[in-house]
């Protein structure tokens, strides 16, 4: 395991709506003790009063159908990965994959699915105690990179990296990751920055931000 790094079931038609993990919010949970998690941060969630009701049906607006990621491919970064559903940890964050399956990847469930309209969040683990985990090399991509995910309906879905950055784990921008309503976008997430232990493990949260470019058939 890396001490530290210098920069380093489907939804039904009936499913709960986009659910923001807790009003105030844990964002998202892991093992600590193995630096393998995500860090969590508290916040008043400002943005959530744009979700007003006002707004068009999500069938009205622009984007794709719902259909579960199933597979993430990363080409810059080498990663083909298997996509599973997580929901909200027992504290209300966001859950990760069990550390037994580090090489997975995980969509939080309460949110749109990658190319409906709004953010979809998928998470993965930096490393565990046998070594670098999927995300281990979030932090290399650069602007312009492609990220493809093959959804449950036979699409691939295809996003533009905007922007890498790493926040401090107390300081996630909720606004800019949670949002049920716009462009179809993506935040691909793990840990990073300085190894600091204890609860924290990794002192910040690494955030890959794209954009839906286009979709086609697999």
């Amino acid at each position: 395991m890396a001490n530290s790094r210098a920069s380093t079931p489907a939804r039904s038609s009936g499913r709960n709506p986009w659910s923001i993990p807790l009003a105030v919010v844990l964002v998202l949970v892991g093992v600590f003790a193995t630096g393998a998690g995500l860090g969590r941060t508290v916040g008043p969630l400002d943005w959530a009063t744009s979700a007003s009701a006002d707004r068009p049906p999500r069938n009205e607006r622009a984007g794709l159908a719902e259909s579960r990621p199933v597979r993430l491919a990363v080409p810059a970064i080498q990663v083909s990965a298997p996509v599973e559903p997580v929901g909200q940890a027992r504290d209300g964050s966001i859950a990760v994959p069990p550390l037994e399956r580090a090489e997975e990847t995980g969509w939080y469930d309460r949110g749109p699915t990658p190319g409906e309209p709004g953010w979809s969040v998928i998470v993965g683990h930096v490393d565990t105690r046998r070594g670098p985990s999927v995300f281990y090399n979030l932090y290399k991509l650069k602007t312009g990179d492609m990220i493809e995910v093959t959804r449950a309906d036979g699409s691939v879905v295809v996003f533009r990296v905007d922007s890498v950055e790493h926040f401090p784990k107390d300081q996630l921008p909720a606004d800019r990751v949670y949002r049920d309503d716009g462009p179809p976008g993506l935040r691909l997430i793990t840990c990073g920055g300085d190894w600091v232990g204890g609860r924290t493990g990794y002192a910040d949260n690494v955030i890959a931000f794209a954009t839906m470019t286009t979709s086609r058939a697999s």
